[in-house]
């Protein structure tokens, strides 16, 4: 039985795994405590959850327990992270790298760190929206403190090519942050092959809970640190003062280890129903995928409808959840700044469409989706003057439009 609307948005943030929920409800009514509290057995049961969860956290990414500091969710881990380091290292340099078509989180941290004195340079991704090595060594000064580059899009879900830069990072010095919050739980991201010395990611992207975040700080080899941005109690090594919201990292820990496992199996069934989901609508006319299509992560498609109004496309699938090539984090009618960045022109960005897919999507999800967005786009086009003349063989950049 089909349950309308139907979800496709699992980038914006996934539903909760039942067994995270399970694992969670304890630590609400029974054990409450506070894991700071080390004189009796209430705290010291929160505390051991917390140490176990951390550990589920650790293994996924193939980290140390240690180095794995419990945030509030990815957009607090990347302010910590480039806050930290700016402080941290302001002896060193306040240059640092970044790429246009990164997330808010870590574009709008920068704009505030060059107001505070930092330099920064923002690398313009190529068409299939990757950028290369060889534009980070170009980009690279003697003042240069940090690269950060995120793991994967989240608009089109583009893999940057970590490795090859991280190891770059290591020969100059420098060290690489990674916001990885739509790469850890879907793909095998290892901090130690990959060479990461810092990375963000977050609970609800990875059917655990909203409101709690991880910042990796590798501690050795190098051993990173950075000026907390939250002073109090001195937790989490001193990097994030505040009570551990227990029940959440409980959850998160439990949603870490539950990807570790099922990783494989869930990547080889949702990469094929994207598979099938792209096929059918790249047969109608004039659509296309944005983004590469080898370097990319298995659950998320982008596509671009042309000749069809943007507005009257999410209106057209209202059925369907799924992302607008809006920009998404405000209610503007912006074109997405990422799709902008790999090139696209205002109206094709603007009718363009993400899929998200889940361990919970089903086949029949996206036969409905199939249907339902090529009926859209076909219903779109014969209201539309622009699709009538494109089918006349006009060449639309010719025509001189009348201002009014």
């Amino acid at each position: 039985m089909l349950n309308l609307p139907i979800y496709l948005d699992n980038n914006a943030t996934t539903p909760m795994d039942p067994r995270v929920l399970e694992a969670m409800l304890p630590y609400f009514i029974e054990n409450f405590g506070n894991a700071a509290s080390r004189n009796h057995a209430f705290g010291w049961k929160a505390e051991e959850a917390v140490d176990y969860a951390r550990e589920q956290i650790a293994s996924l990414i193939n980290a140390d327990s240690k180095e794995i500091i419990i945030t509030s969710g990815a957009t607090e881990s990347n302010n910590l992270a480039l806050k930290g380091v700016f402080e941290m290292y302001a002896e060193k340099g306040n240059h640092f790298i970044t790429v246009e078509t990164e997330h808010k989180a870590i574009l709008d941290t920068c704009k505030h760190l060059e107001k505070l004195g930092a330099e920064v340079t923002y690398l313009q991704a190529a068409e299939d929206g990757l950028i290369t090595v060889e534009q980070v060594a170009a980009a690279i000064k003697p003042n240069t403190v940090l690269v950060t580059v995120m793991y994967a899009n989240n608009e089109i879900g583009v893999i940057q090519p970590i490795k090859e830069i991280t190891a770059l990072c290591k020969s100059k010095g420098i060290l690489f942050h990674t916001d990885a919050t739509q790469a850890v739980g879907k793909i095998k991201v290892d901090v130690i092959a990959d060479g990461i010395d810092m990375m963000s990611f977050s609970g609800h992207k990875m059917y655990g809970p909203k409101g709690v975040g991880v910042l990796y700080v590798r501690r050795k080899n190098p051993r990173v640190k950075v000026t907390a941005q939250m002073d109090g109690g001195g937790h989490e090594r001193g990097m994030r003062s505040g009570t551990l919201n227990v029940p959440s990292i409980v959850g998160l820990g439990k949603a870490c280890e539950l990807c570790r496992l099922e990783m494989d199996v869930d990547t080889a069934r949702i990469s094929k129903m994207r598979d099938r989901l792209e096929q059918e609508l790249l047969v109608i006319e004039e659509s296309y995928i944005n983004g590469n299509t080898e370097h990319r992560l298995p659950h998320v498609s982008n596509m671009s409808f042309k000749y069809v109004e943007g507005e009257g496309l999410i209106m057209g699938v209202k059925n369907i959840a799924v992302s607008s090539g809006s920009a998404c984090t405000s209610a503007s009618l912006e074109p997405s700044y990422v799709l902008k960045a790999l090139g696209l022109d205002d109206e094709l960005a603007h009718s363009s469409l993400r899929f998200g897919l889940s361990r919970f999507t089903t086949d029949e999800e996206i036969d409905y989706a199939i249907n339902h967005v090529k009926e859209a786009v076909n219903k779109l086009r014969e209201m539309s003057p622009l699709w009538e003349m494109f089918k006349e063989g006009i060449d639309l950049k010719t025509i001189q439009w009348a201002e009014h």
